[in-house]
């Protein structure tokens, strides 16, 4: 399985650290908008292992940000992902996998495999730059 590490000095300036939410809100931003798929993970997590396979396997090459890999802002991030779960109607109770195409924020595991499942996945992914078929 091959996909795109996104270490934590690449996101923002080494020398500057994460001390409000909405720096983590700024990272999602950036790090969304500078990639065609992202999915935001733990490493441990076998749901996000599931996302990664399912994109993997369809031939994308997502951007994934390991956030038990980034001890210094990994838990900030986290807990803003879940306000952006919450605030675009996820009712998820984890805060990962959550998956953004094109710069924008498709969800967790249940909203990927949904639009997977109806179709609609392969043609955001086309949209984005991430799938030539």
């Amino acid at each position: 399985m091959h996909y795109q590490q996104q270490r934590a000095a690449e996101t923002w300036e080494s020398s500057s650290y994460m001390t409000t939410a909405s720096s983590a809100f700024e990272v999602i931003q950036r790090v969304a908008s500078e990639n065609a798929v992202v999915i935001f993970s733990m490493s441990n997590c076998c749901m996000c292992h599931a996302i990664k396979r399912l994109l993997c396997g369809m031939g994308v090459n997502p951007t994934v940000y390991e956030l038990d890999g980034d001890s210094v802002t990994g838990k900030q991030i986290e807990v803003a992902l879940m306000r952006l779960l919450s605030a675009g109607g996820c009712s998820s109770n984890s805060a990962v996998p959550v998956v953004f195409i094109g710069g924008k924020l498709i969800g967790a595991m249940d909203r990927v495999m949904a639009s997977h499942i109806n179709g609609s996945l392969v043609p955001l992914l086309k949209d984005a730059g991430a799938l030539w078929l």
